[in-house]
């Protein structure tokens, strides 16, 4: 029998399960104002069932997506989740069978074949996992790009060499690429070493400080592999709908004086970030409606000042932000259709 958790102890889990069951019925009422980044959302919401142990609500949202009258972008990204979710709660033949499908279908994504791969490595099937990973990496890594590895395919390789140290295999020419391309703090070989969880029993204050640090760089590793380069955001608005925006919400004035001026300080204010130092800028452009609907998303009204920059960093978390500054020879990003170098990029 398992013990029973201290009072305090569950109150605090059942609070965090609490926080992603609400964080996923908050994903999907945002779904339906944005039909067309439904996929990405509920694929977020179906994550946070699976932390709040809601896996049967998961799974019935992966059904929806992928039974979904138009059909779903990334339908074996979407199995692929699914059989992770099932095997979790007592479904292996289902979830196996749906591995063995998006293994058949060899998707040209890697995130598909990472998922089951580590499915099966958690559920102890190495052998399987490491033919997995093999397979995805042969698909996915032509010979002629092995100098250079895309960064989506990184996790693949860590992967497989993880399985391998586990398996007690050797190096590979692909164990080599794997350590080749990390960042990590730690070598692979020490990072995925299966004695590490040995040194976690230690009484000595130096192993344990040394594991410490393995693990740190072990979920920065995962962290930079899970994330998205969101670009800092700057807000632009065609003219037609800054007018129609300041007719409706008269208090927004003071932020934008002139439509003219609203761009030079776009501009000015991209220059000054690039000055900084800051990577990875870009432009998202609004309409009023989509404004409106993410105020009423955030349970506020639109004629907020301090709602504009949110709603900007939700259209590049969305995918919507277009790279600054323009590539050389490229249109002006205010939309003139005119070159940006004799437009708003004239120095």
């Amino acid at each position: 029998m398992r013990p029973e958790k201290p009072a305090a102890a569950a109150a605090a889990a059942d609070h965090v399960d609490a926080d992603h069951i609400a964080e996923a019925a908050r994903l999907e009422r945002t779904a339906g104002l944005y039909p067309e980044d439904a996929e990405h959302l509920l694929i977020q919401a179906a994550a946070h069932l699976e932390l709040a142990g809601a896996r049967d609500r998961a799974t019935t949202l992966y059904d929806s997506l992928l039974s979904a009258p138009v059909p779903p972008a990334a339908p074996l990204l979407i199995r692929a989740l699914k059989a992770s979710n099932l095997w979790e709660y007592g479904h292996e033949a289902e979830a196996r069978a749906i591995i063995d499908g998006v293994r058949a279908a060899a998707p040209g994504d890697p995130a598909p074949w990472v998922i089951v791969a580590e499915s099966l490595e958690s559920h102890d099937e190495l052998e399987q996992a490491h033919e997995t990973f093999t397979e995805a990496a042969e698909l996915l890594l032509p010979a002629d790009t092995r100098d250079e590895p895309a960064y989506a395919t990184h996790p693949l390789l860590f992967g497989r060499h993880r399985v391998r140290r586990l398996l007690g295999a050797d190096h590979d020419a692909w164990d080599a690429l794997a350590d080749r391309v990390s960042t990590a703090q730690v070598p692979l070989d020490e990072l995925h070493d299966p004695k590490r969880v040995w040194s976690l029993g230690s009484e000595n204050p130096a192993e344990l400080r040394a594991e410490i640090a393995r693990i740190q760089a072990e979920l920065g590793s995962y962290r930079q592999a899970l994330s998205r380069p969101f670009p800092v955001a700057i807000l632009r608005w065609p003219e037609d709908e800054l007018a129609e925006l300041l007719t409706a919400y008269p208090s927004l004035a003071s932020e934008y004086p002139s439509h003219e001026a609203h761009l030079a300080t776009i501009e000015s204010s991209l220059r000054e970030l690039a000055a900084s130092g800051t990577p990875n800028l870009g432009i998202v452009t609004g309409t009023v409606p989509s404004y409106e609907a993410f105020a009423a998303s955030e349970s506020t009204t639109p004629d907020q000042p301090n709602l504009l920059p949110q709603y900007a960093t939700t259209l590049a978390a969305r995918g919507r932000a277009v790279a600054w500054p323009p590539e050389a020879g490229g249109g002006c990003w205010c939309g003139s259709g005119v070159a940006y170098g004799t437009c708003h990029g004239v120095q």
